[in-house]
């Protein structure tokens, strides 16, 4: 039951990632471009359509590889300009590896070791351009993050009716976020997760005079709950205590706005 309502955030997370991911693909695209019209390191001799093909397999596979190497070192390495110049490193003997595969496919060129031991010093200057571009690229698509502090605690009364439906346990808890899946609610406390058998329109009517906001079609969250609040391309998230973080809806987000959270 747990993971059937947990299918829907599961399939906004994996929204966000692909919409990262087709991003991060358009720059490489966008880069191989470019270097297709340049011609550097006397690309340009060959012909029009062979040069273009060749950039953009180097351009997209490598930076692909650069890519999955800067998201394994993101927890090792959290500071971006760092993990950049690390990641450029670490990067450029295995794009080296695939730049020389693809030379000899596309171009032709003979494989080499002292060939490879060119490319690298080639490869590296490049590998550091691109991370740097992308980072920057991120940096200015960065999350406005707010934090707020509600001073007026919840009324006892107002979340009352919705509180008896929950077990001893956590009646008394903090009431997190409440949410919906069908005729099931799963009700997040800082004593635990309980489900109970209700609808959303009726747990909202519950707890309409209750601190908190409807920021999705699923979702409710209560006001002294929320951490942090983040807006991108679209899309929102709102971290909640216990490290619980819900999904904000573009139709939604007002009541955040209004509230002081945008």
């Amino acid at each position: 039951m747990d993971s059937g309502m947990d299918s829907w955030t599961d399939r906004a997370g994996g929204n966000l990632a692909a919409r990262r991911w087709a991003i991060d693909l358009a720059m490489l695209v966008a880069i191989g471009l470019v270097m297709g019209f340049l011609g550097p390191f006397a690309s340009e001799r060959a012909p029009v359509v062979q040069r273009y093909v060749y950039w953009m397999i180097c351009m997209v596979g490598g930076g692909l590889i650069g890519i999955g190497v800067d998201a394994g070192l993101r927890r090792l390495v959290p500071a971006t300009w760092p993990r950049v110049i690390v990641v450029s490193v670490l990067m450029t003997p295995l794009v080296s590896l695939f730049v020389l595969t693809t030379e000899h496919l596309v171009m032709g060129g003979a494989v080499k070791p002292h060939g490879y031991v060119r490319l690298l010093w080639q490869v590296w200057p490049i590998s550091l351009a691109v991370m740097v571009v992308r980072a920057l690229a991120w940096r200015r698509a960065a999350p406005r993050i707010e934090t707020r502090t509600v001073i007026a605690a919840p009324l006892p009364e107002a979340e009352a009716v919705f509180r008896r439906r929950l077990s001893a346990k956590r009646r008394t808890a903090r009431l997190i976020a409440v949410e919906a899946h069908d005729h099931y609610l799963k009700v997040h406390t800082d004593a635990g997760v309980e489900m109970i058998t209700l609808r959303f329109s009726e747990a909202l009517e519950e707890l309409a005079q209750a601190h908190g906001w409807r920021v999705h079609r699923s979702w409710w969250i209560a006001a002294e709950a929320v951490e942090a609040v983040r807006w991108r391309r679209g899309a929102g998230e709102a971290s909640l205590a216990g490290g619980l973080v819900a999904p904000v809806s573009r139709t939604h987000a007002p009541v955040l706005k209004e509230a002081g959270w945008f």
